[in-house]
């Protein structure tokens, strides 16, 4: 069982990312035909709170990662998968936020399709004129 206490003991954003992937996973029917419980759950009140706690917790940043922000929708992700059975019996990993970390539409896809790809990149080192071919080093001008 995947949970939010060892998640956080790991520093970097694909090393969270390797922890949480669905190896093998893609494709598998989770609800099929009873699609509608979780459609349901996620419009509980009792979600939404549970929702909102976890995104404070987080900073709504990827992963719990301060320096991932996360830029549009937030997800809050079950780190393990869930199943009409937990919906109906109401199971702990459900609403406990040990279970749940935050995370934006494209890191969810790449958790549940495994492509390293769609992950948040670090930012490109940027340097004084490095995107004006016309100009060299010191910002002379090439003619």
């Amino acid at each position: 069982m995947k949970t939010y206490s060892e998640l956080i003991q790991l520093p970097s954003l694909v090393e969270r990312f390797n922890y949480l992937k669905l190896g093998g996973l893609v494709g598998q029917e989770t609800f099929g035909f009873e699609r509608y419980l979780n459609q349901t759950f996620y419009h509980t009140e009792i979600w939404k709170r549970v929702r909102n706690s976890v995104i404070v917790r987080d900073n709504g940043c990827e992963f719990g990662l301060a320096n991932y922000p996360i830029a549009g929708r937030i997800i809050v992700h079950h780190m393990n998968p869930v199943d009409s059975d937990d919906i109906i019996y109401q199971r702990e990993i459900l609403l406990n936020p040990e279970f749940l970390i935050c995370v934006g539409d494209r890191t969810h896809n790449a958790i549940h399709y495994g492509s390293f790809d769609l992950l948040p990149q670090d930012p490109i080192e940027r340097k004084k004129n490095d995107t004006c071919p016309w100009k060299q080093g010191k910002g002379e001008r090439v003619i």
